[in-house]
């Protein structure tokens, strides 16, 4: 049988990407778990066209839910051309009657436990309309495809060590999506490091952990960094604040190659925190934490979402300014989204705030799903876009690339690539698009079904 596995993309930038970094993990992942005696090919419509005139048996179509409405479309061509169409992803897992509409089967929860079953059902022309996996150990996973990658992405190494996270951040559904927190054998996730059939040197030299939270389990990842030291990897991760009280880890970081951390902030004002409940962050330590890591050389990226219930429009407009005084080097700047299964979600729905007339395309971490506090929703988007040029306007741009001259190479050049290419974007009025202002937008349907206590592979 001869698979598409298709990663839907809808353009969120007016003008695209100028560069892709790095690419999901998911497509490449199944198509290392897919049998041997069936031809699969994976498609990233971020930076690839999708081929609707296909040879192939069955399409798989994995998205979020931002993505839903493009993966609709397509589901509805591939099945007007006699295709057998499959939906995974976040989205179909928490809207299951939704997806039938559109496609044959869903798969629901972790698909290494019922990935086989499916495929051996599409063979026989016996798609069952739901598929719902478990979560299992993380023993003997096949290395992801990395072959079947395009060239373009920069980081081709994706590597999964963990999976889940111990906090319970209210707008995150990974807990449900991922539920608890596990670890893979160090020896299997070493080898994917070791792994180094990529064109081009920086493609070699590059590590991108794709773990919510890599450093939650200390035993687990200072015995992983140390086995690193002597494979001279430069690595990005993602991780929560609480690593800079760790001196152990640090220098394990600094040892084995650490040049990047992603650290969800989110806001700079406590009681946001607290209803983001992100009580592990305190606004009054950010500055001390961020320089921690900058003397060990390690550049910061940081996550902020604009929208919670006590923003204001001014306080909105101040973070550009606070971002560079707290010393992050490369700002990640979106809105609070209410996405299905989290405790964000119940809450909006609850209090009647879900704007209804909003496509899935409004879920997409750039435009405005719900009814804020103390704005309107477009003083929202207008408070969010003056932010985001601000942020990456070139005077910001140019002193953030200046301090982190300061970091060792490799952060230096992690920050010189990312805050150019958003300040390249800014430049040339490629900032977020306004869905509103689109032909996408269609009513969000109702009713919400059932979260399920299951999840997908990864996020």
């Amino acid at each position: 049988m001869k698979i598409d596995i298709i990663i839907v993309y809808m353009p969120r930038y007016k003008q695209g990407h100028e560069v892709n970094f790095v690419p999901p993990l998911t497509g490449i992942y199944l198509a290392a778990l897919t049998p041997a005696n069936h031809q699969v090919r994976v498609i990233h419509q971020q930076v690839q066209p999708v081929p609707t005139e296909t040879e192939a048996d069955l399409i798989v179509l994995s998205f979020f839910t931002g993505f839903a409405p493009e993966a609709y479309r397509l589901a509805q061509i591939f099945k007007q051309n006699g295709k057998k169409v499959i939906a995974g992803g976040p989205h179909a897992t928490f809207w299951v009657e939704e997806a039938l509409q559109y496609c044959d089967a869903v798969i629901v929860g972790e698909a290494e436990s019922v990935w086989e079953q499916v495929l051996a059902d599409a063979d026989r022309n016996q798609l069952q309309p739901r598929y719902a996996g478990s979560p299992l150990p993380l023993e003997k996973l096949p290395r992801p495809r990395y072959e079947l990658l395009p060239p373009s992405y920069v980081v081709q190494r994706v590597v999964q060590a963990t999976r889940g996270c111990s906090f319970r951040c209210s707008f995150c559904s990974v807990p449900i999506v991922n539920p608890g927190f596990r670890m893979r054998p160090l020896e299997e996730v070493l080898a994917e490091i070791q792994y180094d059939r990529f064109p081009f040197w920086w493609q070699r030299k590059m590590v991108w952990f794709w773990d919510d939270n890599l450093t939650a389990n200390r035993p687990y990842i200072k015995e992983l960094l140390r086995a690193m030291i002597p494979l001279k990897r430069w690595w990005l991760t993602q991780a929560s604040m609480d690593i800079t009280t760790d001196t152990e880890l640090l220098e394990l970081m600094r040892a084995s190659g650490c040049i990047g951390v992603f650290l969800g902030i989110e806001s700079f004002g406590q009681d946001s925190l607290k209803e983001a409940q992100k009580r592990q962050n305190r606004v009054n330590y950010y500055r001390e934490r961020i320089e921690t890591l900058h003397q060990y050389g390690i550049a910061v990226m940081a996550g902020f979402i604009a929208g919670f219930d006590h923003d204001t429009i001014e306080s909105i407009g101040a973070m550009a300014d606070q971002l560079y005084e707290v010393g992050v080097d490369v700002p990640f700047l979106s809105l609070l989204t209410p996405y299905k299964g989290t405790p964000l979600y119940d809450r909006l729905e609850t209090e009647g705030r879900l704007l209804d007339d909003r496509g899935w395309e409004f879920y997409n971490g750039y435009n405005v799903a719900f009814q804020p506090q103390n704005m309107t929703a477009a003083e929202l988007l207008a408070a969010h876009r003056q932010l985001w040029r601000k942020t990456f306007s070139l005077a910001h741009v140019i002193k953030r690339i200046l301090r982190s001259r300061r970091l060792r190479p490799g952060a230096f050049l992690l920050s010189l690539l990312m805050n150019g290419f958003y300040g390249l974007k800014a430049l040339r009025g490629n900032e977020p698009i306004d869905m509103s202002k689109t032909s996408l937008s269609q009513p969000r349907p109702a009713p919400a079904i059932e979260a399920p206590k299951t999840a997908l592979v990864t996020p």
